[in-house]
Order: structure tokens, then sequence, then C-alpha cells
């Protein structure tokens, strides 16, 4: 079994990856710029948000304030933010994908009737996940608008409407003092009686505060709430008066039954089980405040400016010596290109014509094809493409290559070949033309989560 002390270096090694790839930089300020001009709608493409509700449609189905209320959140709705506190999973930080998360919830007038009417967040299955889109839609309890999606109801767990400041680009304020910011750390000890073991990387702290604040959503004045750890961990938590938390397993069970109710338990939100990731990263000293996304980094860091550079490379390899006809010569970037900095123009273009015709090419010519063909940076580069930045992607194969050059056989096109056909499975389940297992093949060094029987989010919100 392995320790806290490595299932928390995971959590934090995962959320370090994450930030590196998952909300590039100039997808934060496209977004940013949008918003700020008044264009939600833009704001969310820029943010590979998709659109899927109709103000006019919701107006006529559940009246005209309701759809007021509705066009205002989305006014507010930074999605670039959403992206940011999306719920994911190991091993590679991906949107935890077929999830349904309610970002705000409305009770209908008299127009129309029906029940709470929800604004949530769709992310695609598994098999559909290439370029790790999110949709936005209404749900009011039917299938209507959900086309394809496995779990079009919102899920108990991952909520963010009573977390609004984790997308609500007017209330991210809130996150200093809902995150536990604003309060040395907790020592790690669970409360007084609580008697069972917990991971570190619970916020329990914060579990009595949030624990209230989700009975008063449920309309309740009391009782207990149930806590999910992951796996098969359940607690049962009833909040005291004055802030303590009285604890007891409850193993094996998805919703305890309420005490004399039978109805089943409230359950904690997962955002606020588990301190925020990024909280997590600055007091380990992993990541600084710049590397945050500039509206959580101006709530956590106060005072602090975040900066907004770009974090993709470009121009700055170092050079490299190369044993060539009994010589040490060396290749490095020139321009953003990989050249051969100890041959002369001339000589390079009688070498690639000589390889043409079937000859072999000089030794630094052979490295730099190699280097284009499977480069030190394909890491990178599968990242990026696995997150869906595909533009951050092809900046990395630009700074390599150039940008009119082609682009040789080998792992590194194979890589963008097979994310331009698995974006065609996306766009077929959006379409509503195919099922699960119809989308092309995935990368076959990794294993889709969708394809195990619990996909591994233990932990990692």
């Amino acid at each position: 079994m392995r320790s806290l002390t490595v299932n928390e270096d995971s959590r934090l090694s995962l959320w370090l990856h994450v930030r590196e790839f998952a909300v590039p930089p100039p997808m934060i300020e496209s977004a940013t710029a949008r918003r700020l001009s008044g264009d939600w709608a833009g704001a969310c493409a820029a943010a590979h948000v998709d659109v899927d509700l109709d103000l006019r449609s919701a107006a006529r189905a559940h009246g005209g304030e309701l759809a007021s209320r509705v066009r205002d959140d989305l006014r507010r709705l930074a999605p670039d933010l959403l992206r940011w506190h999306m719920p994911r999973i190991a091993p590679d930080g991906l949107l935890r994908p077929g999830l349904t998360v309610s970002l705000a919830r409305y009770r209908p007038a008299s127009h129309g009737g029906g029940g709470t009417v929800h604004l949530v967040a769709r992310t695609p299955p598994a098999w559909a996940d290439a370029g790790q889109r999110i949709s936005l839609a209404l749900w009011d309890g039917s299938r209507s608008g959900a086309g394809a999606h496995p779990h079009p109801r919102p899920h108990r767990c991952f909520r963010l409407d009573l977390h609004r400041h984790l997308w609500d680009a007017r209330r991210v304020g809130e996150l200093r003092v809902r995150s536990g910011a604003d309060r040395p750390p907790a020592d790690g000890r669970p409360p007084a009686g609580l008697g069972v073991p917990l991971e570190r990387g619970c916020a329990v702290d914060r579990w009595a505060a949030e624990a209230r604040t989700l009975l008063r959503e449920e309309g309740l004045t009391g009782g207990a709430v149930a806590v999910r750890l992951g796996g098969r961990r359940r607690l049962v938590l009833e909040p005291e008066a004055d802030g303590d938390t009285r604890g007891l397993p409850a193993s094996r069970i998805t919703a305890a039954p309420a005490r004399g109710g039978g109805r089943a338990l409230p359950v904690l939100p997962d955002a606020a089980t588990w301190v925020l990731p990024d909280l997590a990263l600055l007091r380990a000293g992993l990541i600084e405040a710049d590397r945050l996304h500039p509206l959580v980094a101006s709530a956590l860091v106060p005072g602090r400016p975040p900066g907004g550079a770009s974090r993709l490379p470009g121009g700055t390899a170092g050079r490299r010596l190369v044993e060539c006809r009994g010589a040490r010569h060396r290749i490095g970037l020139v321009d953003g290109v990989l050249v051969a900095l100890d041959h002369d123009p001339a000589e390079i273009r009688r070498e690639k014509l000589l390889a043409a015709l079937t000859g072999t090419p000089l030794p630094c010519l052979r490295v730099i094809d190699e280097e284009h063909r499977d480069p030190e940076s394909l890491a990178d580069v599968r990242a990026r493409l696995d997150h869906g930045d595909a533009t951050g992607a092809l900046t990395v194969v630009e700074d390599l290559l150039d940008s009119g050059a082609p682009l040789p056989a080998g792992t590194l096109r194979d890589e963008l070949e097979t994310a331009a056909l698995r974006r065609i499975a996306y766009g077929l389940f959006r379409a509503g033309l195919a099922e699960a297992g119809q989308g092309p093949a995935p990368r076959p060094d990794r294993r889709p989560s969708g394809s195990r029987a619990r996909p591994r989010h233990t932990m990692f919100r």
C-alpha cells in the first residue's frame, strides 16, 4: 500500500502537469479579452467551450425571468476559469469524461411550471474526448438537448453551483476564504472524534462550513452529509453549531439513509472535500503565482500581480555536438530552425541532393532528420495534443521545423495525424452519428480512461 506522502506527491505532480498544459496562456488571454468586451459567446469559443443552449427557447419554455438570469450568468462566466477548475482524472489529468456538472440552479416562476432548471457543463465520453472540449446546456430533468451524452443528469458529487467562485469572474474573490488560503494550513490531524485516518489533501478544516452551506441549499436546518473520499471510502459527517465536525465511517455505501427520514444524504461537493490544487501547489513551493490563472493568482496571492507571459517554448534549445566525418560539429536552432552550424549552405544543398538520390547524408543531417521525426520535445507535443492545445503543439513543431518545412514521416507526424483523426470522433459524437467504440483508435501508448471499469480519479478532482 502506498504511503500518504506518495499519494500526496502523486496528486501534486498530476496538478502541476495540468497547470502546465491544460489551459494555455494564449487561451486565457483570448477568452479574457472577449469576455471583458461583453462577448460571452466569443469567450466560450476561445476556451473551447461549445454552447448548446438558446436563450429564446429557454424564455419560451421557462419564462423570460429565468432566461434573463441565465443570460446574466453567461455574462459572468469565465469559461477559461471553468476549464481550469473542472474535475480531472489520473494519470494524464484529462477532463473527467462523460460528466455533467451543475453550474447554477434556477427555479422557474409560474410561467411554464416545471421543476429546477440547471445551467450545466458537460464533457464528452472518453472515446470522443479529443480536443478536451466542454459544452454548456440547460437541463430541466429531461434528455432534451443531451444528444448522445451518457450521463445528462448533473452529478451529485461533482457540482459547482455551490462554488460559483470557480467559474464566475465577479465572485472569484471568494476563492481565498472558501479555499482556506486566508488561514494557516491545517496540521494534518483529523478533528477530535473523527476516528478514521484521512488522506493528506483533505480540506478537513473547511468541511463543517461547507457542510452547512450544502444543508442550507438543500433546505435543511441541520443533519448529516456524506463525504466521498474516493474508491469505496465514505464518511457520514454531521456539522456542529460551533464549527466542529462529528464523523463516523460509512464504508462501501454510496449514500447513507438520513436519520429518520428515508431520503439519501446530501453529498459534500468534491470541490469542498479536497484542498484546492493551486493552494496545495503554492504551499509546497512547486509553482509560482505567475503560472496560475490570473484570477486565481489575484485571489490566492493578493497584492502580487500575476505575469501574463506565454510559456510556449521557442528558440531556446541548447546546441548539440555530433561526430561528423572525423570532427565534432555543432547543430542548433537558428531563427527557430534546427541547422548544422559547421557546414556552409552550398554543402548542405549538395548533401541533401545526394540523400534524395539514395546516397548517405552527412551525420549532422541524419541527426537533424531524426530529431524532426522523433524529437526530444515529443512528450511536450503529446501533452498539448492530449489536452486539446493543438495551437501550442503546432507552435512547438514550427519551432522545430520552421513553418514552411514539410513534416517527415515518423513518430511526430504519427502523433499529429492521430490527433486529427480522433477529433473526427468528437464531431461524430456532437452530431449524434457515432456511439462508443466507433471513433478512431486511441494512441497505443495511452489506455483511454473509458476502457477502465472505474476511471482512476481518486484524489484528483
